[in-house]
């Protein structure tokens, strides 16, 4: 049976509500220069703005977390450029006891990554609450950033290093929500739905 989301979905929050609810005032100045560093080209905003398909998206993370720091203001300003986009949150607490019975414990347990309980994590949906996609908790460009830094010059990654790494992750994130979009767009499902509600 299929993992519903829906409930997480309901019951989580905007970004604002997030940060006033978890983020300390040394924590809120990390995310917020983040914010204020991920900035969207034109071509961005132009693409996001033409998206046509509802789009809710839940993003399980922790305002604790480097990852999240990193990621969640990118997926603001992604959301704040889309009137079809619905992003919405679930903090995670840093310590986590994975066998408590309750929907935060439930959340991480269903959207664990290589074993482990990880942030940030989306998940993207359909208008009518399927699931499309899961994806974290870094992009391709970070984890090339990571590895070279861990391993040195010598290890093998698929490309060159981007020059601005957050430019190059706020690419990455907008690409894959323009994936799941056109996913939306072209489904057979939903297009007989919206011929049915004209």
């Amino acid at each position: 049976m299929p993992f519903d989301f829906r409930p997480h979905f309901e019951h989580a929050v905007p970004y604002d509500e997030l940060l006033r609810q978890h983020a300390k005032d040394h924590g809120r100045a990390r995310w917020q220069a983040m914010y204020d560093q991920a900035h969207l080209t034109p071509e961005q905003r132009s693409l996001l703005a033409g998206f046509q398909r509802h789009m809710p998206v839940l993003c399980l993370t922790g305002v604790w977390c480097g990852d999240c720091v990193n990621a969640c203001p990118v997926f603001q300003r992604i959301a704040e450029a889309s009137p079809r986009i619905d992003l919405r949150f679930v903090h995670r607490a840093m310590h986590f006891d994975g066998t408590v019975t309750d929907p935060e414990t439930e959340l991480a347990a269903e959207l664990s990554i290589c074993g482990g309980y990880r942030v940030p994590v989306l998940v993207f949906l359909s208008e009518d609450g399927y699931e499309c996609e899961r994806f974290g908790e870094r992009t391709l460009a970070t984890y090339r950033d990571k590895a070279v830094k861990m391993q040195g010059a010598s290890c093998p990654i698929g490309g060159a290093l981007p020059t601005d790494l957050v430019a190059a992750n706020v690419q990455e994130w907008v690409d894959h929500f323009e994936r799941i979009q056109l996913m939306l767009l072209t489904s057979p499902r939903l297009m007989q739905r919206h011929a049915q509600h004209r």
